[in-house]
């Protein structure tokens, strides 16, 4: 794991993409030898971000704010994603409380650009994992995992795949009912060697 890193270094890989490698690796021990080596909130944010799925370790989730006095839209929608987390762990009551502070973020980033890849990436899976009655949208989800796969195609630098997104679109269409097109994506995404991650996600997608 620590050459792996020292290599990533030497090559000039973005600390994302170094984030987004360990991860589909399901690699938790060099996402939090990232975590500990974060020198920016954005890069905090994004560790815990992707490390959380991982460990389910509450901690990560401790100490964050309840919105950011500044900031990008990543950084927001990253926040929302945490706060997202937290919703998912917490009591009824607690959930309620939590996942409003999570849309209210998640509605800054939005403002900010609707068009950033992290925000498309965590307004899908919120449209996707919120309750039918907070305006739960399988297709709108897929949409934004669509739009996602075609802007980061080119775009390794931010941390995000195609396969990442093309996965998400997969379980999207699959929950809108879009049956013969999530079948396509699937074998399409199986034909590719996927990294573990992945390959797990496709195999046994988390309940919906």
């Amino acid at each position: 794991m620590l050459l792996l890193l020292i290599l990533a270094v030497s090559l000039n890989v973005s600390f994302a993409e170094q984030v987004q490698h360990a991860y589909a690796q399901q690699d938790a021990e060099a996402l939090q030898s990232l975590l500990r080596r974060a020198d920016s909130r954005a890069d905090s944010l994004l560790s815990r971000y992707r490390l959380y799925p991982l460990t389910e370790d509450a901690s990560l989730l401790d100490n964050r704010p309840k919105q950011l006095d500044d900031g990008s839209a990543r950084e927001h929608a990253l926040l929302s994603g945490l706060w997202s987390y937290r919703a998912g762990e917490a009591s009824i009551f607690s959930a309620v409380s939590y996942g409003r502070r999570s849309a209210n973020v998640l509605e800054t980033a939005k403002k900010l650009d609707p068009d950033a890849p992290y925000v498309l990436l965590i307004e899908g899976q919120s449209l996707l994992f919120r309750p039918a009655i907070a305006g739960r949208d399988a297709d709108a989800a897929a949409d934004r995992f669509d739009r996602l796969a075609h802007m980061v195609e080119h775009t390794p630098s931010i941390g995000i795949t195609t396969t990442e997104a093309q996965v998400w679109e997969w379980l999207a269409l699959r929950e809108a009912g879009h049956a013969e097109q999530a079948s396509t994506l699937h074998k399409t995404l199986l034909s590719k060697s996927p990294p573990p991650l992945y390959r797990q996600f496709l195999d046994d997608p988390p309940e919906v």
